[in-house]
Order: C-alpha cells, then sequence, then structure tokens
C-alpha cells in the first residue's frame, strides 16, 4: 500500500533511538558515502560527469572572458589532464580558513568556490560549488597545478583528502592558469574506463558553445580503437558557434531551407542566449533539442527551451494571421517544433537546476528572458525571407493535417457490451477484449511508454504514457480537472466513468498499474495518481483493481551475472550474499524507467512471473479525508506542519 494512505502510522520507529545513532558525516566523506547524489550514480556515465565538472570551471573562466585556451588530455591508466589558461586558482590564505589555502579549502570541502560571488563569475556553469570537490572525493588521485603572478604551485590530494601541502613549483612560471590531473577511484568506480570518443564529444559540445575558446585535445594512442576512432590530437575551434553545431548534426539530411535562423540577444539584468534552427523535412524526420545552460548540457530541457518553442509558435501565428491563414487557430507549438532541430545555449546569472547533474533548467525568469529576445528576432528573420517564411507555414499546416488525421484514426475501438468506446491517441491498448486478464501500465513520459511498449505483452497489456506530474486534484477546480487532457485521457482510457457515476464492472482492465521511476519524483507522481483515485475513483481502490509497481532503482553486475535491487538495503544485500563484497562489482542507477532496456524493464517490473506488484487499499481509518486533504489540498500550512511533526520518524530520505 502506498505512504500516501498510511501516513505516519506507516513509519518505523526504533525504540531505542539515541545520540549514538546519529552519525555525522564530515569533510567530503557523504560524497564518498553516496556519490549518487552528486554525480547520479557510480556507472560509466557517472564518471564521465567528473570530467565534465572539472571542464566547466575552465569553460566558466573562457566564458567570463579570462582564458582562450583549454587542453584535454586522455592519458595512459585512466588519467584526465586539463589544463587552462585562466587566472588560476587563488593560492592565498582563506580568510575564514587562515591555516589553509583558497585551493585546498576549494578542493576540500563542499559548497566553497567563486561562483557564489557574480562579481567573479557573471554566469557560470558550476553553482553549488561541489564540483571539483565531488572530483577530489571520488578519486585516489588529484594532482593540481597552478600559476598566478609568475609563480606556479602544486598540490596533491587522494579521496578528497590532501597527500601534500601546496608547495611553490620552481620553473613553471612561463604560463598562467590551472591544470587539473586525476584518477577516479576504482573503489567508488571499479574497472570501468573512460571512453576516448565520450570525452572528444564533450571537447566538440564546448567548442561549440563559446565561439571565442579553442580546446586543444590529446589522446593517448593506446586509447583509441576502431569502433569509435578519435584523432590522436587536435584543435577544436568553431567560429559560428551554434550554426556550425546545427549544420555538422544536420550533415546529410534534408532541410526546409539551405538559410539557419541562428543569433544570439542580450539580456537587460546580464546574461545572453544564442540559437540556430531549421526545420526537417523527409517524411517521418522527428525534431530534436540540444540546450544547454551556461555551456551545461540540459538533456531534459526545461524552461529555456519553453521559452524558445513559446517564441517561435508565437511568431509563426502571428505571421500566418498576417498573411491571412485561416487556419492559425489549429496550430500547437508541436506542429511548429515537432520537426524543428534545435541548438539552444543561454548564459544567465544564478540559474536553478533540477539536481546536482543539472540535466533540466527549472529558472522561472528563462522563459520571459529567452521569450523576448527571440521573438522579435524571428519575427523580422520571417518577414526579411518571406519565400522561406511562407514554405515553413506550409510545412506547418502540412503537419497539422497529419496530427488531425492521425487523432482520427487513433479513435479506435473495443467491443463494449454498450458502445464502441474512443479512446486516447497515445494509449497503446491490448488487444484482448477480455478485461478479467487485461492490465493497464500508467507511465510517466513518451521515454518511459516507450520502454512499456517494447516491453509489455500485446495481447493483455495495455501502456498510457501521461506528461510530467499530472494535476493535483485536492488542489484544482473541477473544471480545471475536466480541462486537463492527462486526466481525460485517463478517464477515457479506464471506462469506468468518475465521481459518483465510476462504476468498477465497467472497468476495462482487472488491474490498473501505476509504474513510475524509483525515485523521489517517481513517487511523488505516484502520490498524485494516487489522490486522483482517491477522490474520482474511489470505487476501484475498493474493488482492488489499482496496484504499484515495484521497479529496481539498482542494477548490480558482476563476474557475468546480473542481480537488481530496489533500494539501497537490496543493493547491498546482494553484493554481500551473491559477490560475497567482491572489489569490482558494478553498480548502476537507474535515472528512471526510460533509461531501462524493454528487456529489463519486462523481467523485473512487468513480466507475471517475475515482478511484483502492491495492492493498494485503504485502510479503514476515521477522517482519511482530512488526512488526505492535509497532505495534498489547497493548504500549505497543514502540509508543513505534518512534515515538521514526522520529520524525525525518518532515519534516511534517498535523495
Amino acid at each position: 500500500m502506498s505512504d500516501l494512505f498510511r501516513g505516519a502510522a506507516a513509519v518505523a520507529v526504533n525504540s531505542e533511538y539515541t545520540a549514538k545513532d546519529i552519525e555525522v558525516l564530515e569533510g567530503l566523506e557523504p560524497v564518498r558515502k553516496r556519490p549518487g547524489m552528486y554525480i547520479g550514480g557510480t556507472d560509466e556515465k557517472a564518471m564521465h560527469h567528473l570530467v565534465a565538472e572539472v571542464l566547466d570551471n575552465s569553460m566558466d573562466e573562457a566564458v567570463a572572458g579570462h582564458a582562450n585556451r583549454i587542453e584535454i588530455r586522455l592519458e595512459a591508466n585512466n588519467i584526465v589532464a586539463i589544463k587552462d589558461n585562466g587566472r588560476g586558482i587563488p593560492t592565498d590564505p582563506h580568510p575564514k580558513f587562515p591555516e589553509l589555502s583558497a585551493l585546498e579549502v576549494i578542493f576540500t570541502t563542499l559548497h566553497s568556490g567563486g561562483k557564489f560571488n557574480s562579481n567573479v563569475y557573471e554566469t557560470s556553469g558550476g553553482l553549488h560549488g561541489v564540483g571539483i570537490s565531488v572530483v577530489n572525493a571520488l578519486s585516489d588521485y588529484v594532482e593540481v597545478q597552478v600559476a598566478r603572478s609568475r609563480q606556479a604551485w602544486r598540490q596533491t590530494f587522494s579521496q578528497g583528502k590532501p597527500t601534500s601541502a601546496l608547495t611553490a613549483d620552481e620553473g613553471m612560471t612561463n604560463w598562467r592558469g590551472t591544470t587539473v590531473r586525476f584518477h577516479p577511484d576504482p573503489e567508488i568506480f571499479g574497472d570501468i574506463q573512460f571512453k576516448a570518443k565520450t570525452l572528444y564529444d564533450l571537447a566538440k559540445s564546448k567548442a561549440y558553445l563559446f565561439k571565442g575558446v579553442e580546446i586543444n585535445w590529446w589522446c593517448d594512442p593506446s586509447l583509441i580503437s576502431e569502433d569509435s576512432p578519435v584523432p590522436q590530437s587536435a584543435k577544436i575551434h568553431y567560429p559560428k558557434g551554434l550554426e556550425d553545431y546545427l549544420q555538422s548534426a544536420l550533415e546529410g539530411q534534408e532541410t526546409l531551407a539551405e538559410d539557419l535562423f541562428s543569433g544570439e540577444g542580450t539580456f537587460a539584468s546580464g546574461g545572453k542566449v544564442e540559437w540556430a534552427i531549421t526545420w526537417l523535412t523527409a517524411p517521418g524526420e522527428d525534431g530534436w533539442a540540444s540546450t544547454f545552460c551556461n555551456t551545461v548540457p540540459t538533456p531534459l530541457g526545461g524552461t529555456h527551451e519553453s521559452g524558445f518553442r513559446q517564441a517561435i509558435t508565437r511568431a509563426i501565428k502571428e505571421y500566418a494571421d498576417r498573411v491571412g491563414n485561416r487556419r492559425v487557430s489549429q496550430i500547437t507549438a508541436d506542429d511548429v517544433c515537432g520537426s524543428a532541430a534545435i541548438v539552444l545555449s543561454c548564459f544567465i546569472p544564478q540559474p536553478q537546476f533540477q539536481g546536482q547533474t543539472k540535466e533540466k533548467l527549472v529558472s522561472v525568469e528563462a522563459t520571459r528572458l529567452i521569450d523576448t529576445a527571440v521573438k522579435d528576432r524571428f519575427d523580422h528573420w520571417l518577414g526579411s525571407f518571406p519565400q522561406h517564411a511562407n514554405a515553413l507555414l506550409e510545412h506547418i499546416l502540412t503537419r497539422v493535417d497529419e496530427r488531425l488525421r492521425r487523432r482520427q484514426a487513433k479513435e479506435v475501438a473495443r467491443a463494449s457490451a454498450t458502445k464502441r468506446l474512443r479512446l486516447p491517441g497515445k494509449l497503446a491498448d491490448c488487444t484482448s477484449n477480455d478485461a478479467d486478464i487485461c492490465e493497464i501500465f500508467l507511465v510517466e513520459g513518451d521515454s518511459a511508454g516507450g520502454s512499456a511498449k517494447q516491453a509489455r505483452n500485446r495481447n493483455t497489456q495495455a501502456v498510457l504514457p501521461l506528461r510530467g506530474k499530472i494535476l493535483n486534484v485536492a488542489s484544482a477546480t473541477l473544471d480545471k480537472m475536466r480541462a486537463n487532457q492527462e486526466i481525460s485521457d485517463l478517464i477515457l482510457a479506464l471506462g469506468c466513468g468518475y465521481g459518483k457515476d465510476c462504476d468498477p464492472d465497467k472497468l476495462r482492465y482487472a488491474k490498473v498499474v501505476i509504474m513510475t521511476d524509483a525515485d523521489v519524483d517517481g513517487a511523488h507522481i505516484a502520490s498524485l495518481l494516487l489522490t486522483f483515485f482517491f477522490r474520482e475513483m474511489r470505487a476501484i481502490i475498493d474493488n482492488g483493481n489499482v496496484y504499484l509497481a515495484q521497479p529496481p532503482l539498482y542494477r548490480i553486475t558482476h563476474g557475468g551475472k546480473t542481480f537488481y535491487a530496489q533500494n539501497d538495503a537490496e543493493k547491498d544485500k546482494v553484493i554481500k550474499t551473491q559477490f560475497k563484497n567482491a572489489a569490482k562489482v558494478e553498480v548502476g542507477r537507474f535515472k528512471g524507467l526510460g533509461e531501462m532496456l524493454p528487456a529489463q524493464l519486462r523481467d523485473t517490473t512487468m513480466s507475471l512471473e517475475k515482478r511484483t506488484l502492491q495492492r493498494v487499499i485503504v485502510l479503514p481509518e476515521e477522517n482519511l479525508e482530512d488526512f488526505v486533504d492535509r497532505l495534498m489540498g489547497k493548504n500549505p500550512e497543514a502540509r508543513y506542519n505534518f512534515i515538521y511533526e514526522n520529520a524525525a520518524l525518518i532515519d534516511d530520505v534517498d535523495l
């Protein structure tokens, strides 16, 4: 059963809880104990993220105008060195810790650095002061060389602690800047090796993002493979920036026009935005977006991408209105940008990201800033190139027609006792008409939906992808709920009605399975769905039709054997019992269902023979309605009081 309905009574309490049970982690110990909180796991992707953290510091120096050359070296024995000609990390005593140099404070203390002060960096990729210290904590060897004011310095570290004092490096005064050379700790990452192509592509992406930087690449010849060839050495520099990026990415593909819409604009509050966009015209070709904030990749997009799409859509609709096209009201943002190839890079002070790995920008002001900067310029581009503008409008209206045809075609019928049902277009329905053996999986997003559709049994398992976190019906009006597309699709797919009209006998599936990511966001989405079922479809919960899937959080491999674990306790148990605490056990953390291979998702979560489902039940407790309203309703003070009253009962939260 979900914690939402168990409430505080479901939390285990240790009656012997005393001061000796409080563990205090000092210095960088939290990073080594929970690396997943800082770099997303201990797999290959996470280890390569260490390089990005160091490289981002050098890029910040370049963007701030203090460096124009960066060197990346992939050496033998899994060592990476990154050097820049910036100002160099300060080496004088730190005012707060006069016995330590500023360099040592930066490398050994979380939340330290120059990114908190806008006088040092107007815009930067590092915000929390944890990047370089995390690299230090998760490496068994780090060497730092700094040259400032014609004086060079050197210091070494291991596992987050200094192994030498900061000493003068004689004979190294003919350069300035910072060099960081490190080796990832095998205790954390096992025998994972850096991939030359991954690092080379990372270097290229950074050079595209800032026209003024030159990145020199060097790789030990023994690390270059035929499967993923890279040059041993190269000078990476792109004078046209994002335009070069887009043209390189689209080489050989059909586009609407040779002339890209590219440009840049500045913000009155500081910072800027750069972009390049064109439209793909090959049949069935989907568009894509590659977005960045302060040179940090944001693969999940965010508010900057929303602002850009909003600007392009508004400009197109206004152009259609100006030329008298009466179909302007049918155009949606997906019609406009669904076939677009977009490269977007913004630089804003103090951006807010989702998580330490910074995969999504959530700064609210970015939407408005970028919308304002891009909209007028795209208006001007449409007016300056009427031939391109008319071709683009025709292309978009063709996509409108295709969308409407697809929607009509997807209004498929399934046999029903009294009528034929119209189903939501994004529902991948099962082929069987026997509700007693059918089940539907509710998943978040198209990525997880794609994996689930490939993993399912098409005869008895249906999949309905939901976009993001659905509406919280406990705090929304009935009109708002009825107007919500995701909830409308869900009601239509289940076919049993809602509110007072909810009839479990009309439910089209014997099991309604909520299948979300095994993390905090996934739990929140599950809570929102359970709130909807509790408030609007209580009858199907009482009838025992609602379940929670149990996807794994970890994949543990060693010696050709693979096991899965749903939490840290299970992971530790597997390592201890199955692998006898072997030194080179590879532990990968799934960031979401969309990252799981269909075969993995089927074997762990969807297969009737191997999966575990939790049936949701409502305990016969008094004032349950008030309890749900307290947690999910409109009153934030009630929610805060519940958290405050019960926080002490929880001894470990995995964020």
